[in-house]
């Protein structure tokens, strides 16, 4: 009985002495890709990375972020697609928790060859600035989403 409660004890000071502890951790996956453009989902918050066209410094990728309440995920998707289809084509502005985004379509006289572009600024107060992603295709966007 008393090596069953120096067992006993050992055992629960071991553990209650130990100096590493494991952490429940949430994968990675990264979803859709083009060029360096991607969307990454870490649990149910969802950033899309996206390269600018114009900066004045050596980091070109920028990102905004969201989480997936009530499929916005699949919402997000849904209106870039119906931009494409809208005659005529026209900007749509989207708020997300800590960003604006504008939707900027321009279409060209091939059919099928639409763009879109991210324009993306902060609430900040002190964001004034605009990040403009590189224009897309209907298919990039299809990839990006993995649709």
């Amino acid at each position: 009985m008393k090596k069953i409660i120096t067992l006993a004890a050992l055992f629960f000071t071991f553990i209650s002495f130990a100096q590493v502890k494991v952490l429940e951790t949430v994968p990675v996956e990264k979803l859709g890709k083009v060029n360096n453009n991607y969307i990454q989902k870490i649990g149910d918050e969802y950033t899309v990375y996206y390269t600018i066209v114009q900066s004045d410094d050596d980091s070109t990728l920028r990102k905004f972020s969201f989480k997936n309440i009530d499929n916005a995920y699949n919402s997000l998707y849904n209106i870039i697609m119906g931009g494409f289809t809208a005659s005529p084509l026209y900007d749509i502005k989207l708020e997300l928790p800590n960003n604006y985004i504008w939707l900027h379509y321009t279409g060209n006289v091939v059919p099928d060859k639409a763009t879109v572009q991210f324009m993306v600024s902060g609430k900040e107060r002190d964001a004034a600035t605009n990040n403009v992603s590189e224009p897309f295709v209907k298919d990039q966007i299809n990839k990006l989403f993995q649709k």
